[in-house]
């Protein structure tokens, strides 16, 4: 009974003043929505690379080559990684299912009246089957066009843009210029869609190898070479066979470090997951200034109330109220302006995420959790900084109370 009637009075004192009370919710209401709208920001973009990352599949590891470090020196020139390494690997590691060597530059490409600065890809013909893309319109290259060096081109589905392109039927049979050489269209592939907003896996255009290698690039060196495993519990067999194998096309003795490093998909989970931590915390830190301002000003428009308020408590007490039923009435008035404002925050933060979800494409994730952790959060505030006026209230001496003008 004494928290009904208590919790009556105080929601009768904040009705009492509307628009104070309003205002003074708005500090909490606005930063529990930036908080709700950038934790919102930072799970989407973890989730986009998660499933950007498991859409390549969990048995995928990537070799490239490391540059060497001498008595704390960073070598400028260290081992690269060859077709040798790539064949070793093709044909002697027995837990390996594909291999597929890559080698990729800038290059400027031209299609009619249209030129482009486009990323190029020397690839294998196996690049669909261990990087899981689909053909959308035509064919790839296939492995004897590869070893022959043929001049064809499979184009990724943003260069249509990029080129001046509507129709992807119209450009097939088509010839662009790489640097100048010219290369046949024989294929679109389907969009994967980007996983950050540094690099987009649609917008590039992919060659055989061998032209690359021969007749754009004039390297023959590899970037990458990227290994299917049998299934995930072999990765551990498959990675200690590629370091074997690796090591000796590499010569190197025991002892020395390896010049080149292999990395999985956990790995890149890993470190794309912490980075994401620390960008969401970074942006939940920074909207939760807002909630510490808010928290202050509920505290000072309370210690206001109270001030203004001396005569009421004072014959509240007369009338026989107790220290503890002052205490608390001023405790909810804070705790219900706080929570009021939470829930008005995460309306309006959920309502953002979806502006910037719509608006500018951006991914964003309101997990069920973040939205319990803001309201509790919000009463917190509304604990804390409203138990010093209330104290200050509990403490009033009714006569000095009654006194006062």
């Amino acid at each position: 009974m004494l928290w009904t009637e208590t919790l009556r009075v105080a929601l009768s004192s904040l009705r009492a003043n509307k628009l104070r009370s309003f205002l003074t919710m708005l500090g909490i209401v606005i930063g529990i929505g930036a908080v709700i709208a950038m934790i919102a920001l930072g799970d989407g973009a973890q989730r986009s690379v998660q499933d950007r990352i498991a859409a390549l599949g969990t048995t995928l590891l990537q070799v490239d080559a490391t540059r060497m470090s001498q008595n704390g020196v960073r070598l400028t020139t260290y081992h690269r990684i060859t077709t040798r390494d790539a064949d070793l690997l093709r044909d002697s590691a027995d837990a390996l299912l594909e291999v597929q060597a890559q080698e990729d530059q800038n290059q400027q490409v031209t299609f009619q009246r249209y030129n482009a600065n486009i990323r190029i890809l020397g690839t294998t013909a196996n690049y669909p089957l261990v990087h899981k893309y689909d053909v959308d319109v035509g064919r790839f290259f296939t492995t004897r066009e590869d070893t022959a060096g043929r001049r064809v081109a499979v184009l990724g589905s943003a260069v249509l843009d990029a080129l001046g392109l509507t129709d992807p039927l119209a450009v097939l049979g088509q010839t662009i210029r790489i640097r100048g050489i010219a290369f046949q269209v024989i294929g679109i592939l389907k969009s994967k869609g980007s996983a950050s907003s540094f690099e987009n896996p649609d917008e590039q255009i992919l060659i055989p190898y061998n032209a690359a290698r021969f007749r754009v690039f004039g390297s023959p060196y590899l970037g990458d070479i990227f290994v299917l495993a049998r299934d995930e519990a072999s990765i551990p067999l498959a990675m200690a066979e590629i370091q074997t194998w690796m090591r000796r096309s590499h010569r190197l003795r025991a002892g020395q470090p390896d010049d080149f490093r292999i990395r999985s998909q956990s790995d890149f989970l890993a470190t794309m997951g912490e980075t994401s931590q620390v960008f969401t915390a970074l942006l939940a830190g920074i909207a939760s200034v807002s909630l510490l301002v808010g928290g202050i000003g509920i505290m000072n428009i309370m210690l206001v109330s109270v001030t203004e308020r001396t005569r009421e408590i004072g014959i509240r007490k007369a009338l026989g109220a107790t220290r503890r039923t002052i205490l608390l009435q001023f405790l909810l008035e804070a705790v219900t302006l706080c929570v009021a404002g939470g829930l008005g925050g995460v309306a309006i933060g959920i309502g953002a995420a979806r502006v910037l979800q719509h608006a500018f494409a951006w991914n964003t994730a309101v997990a069920p959790s973040s939205i319990g952790v803001a309201v509790g959060f919000a009463a917190l505030i509304g604990i804390l900084f409203g138990v010093w006026p209330a104290r200050r209230a509990a403490a009033l001496d009714p006569i000095v109370a009654l006194r006062y003008e």
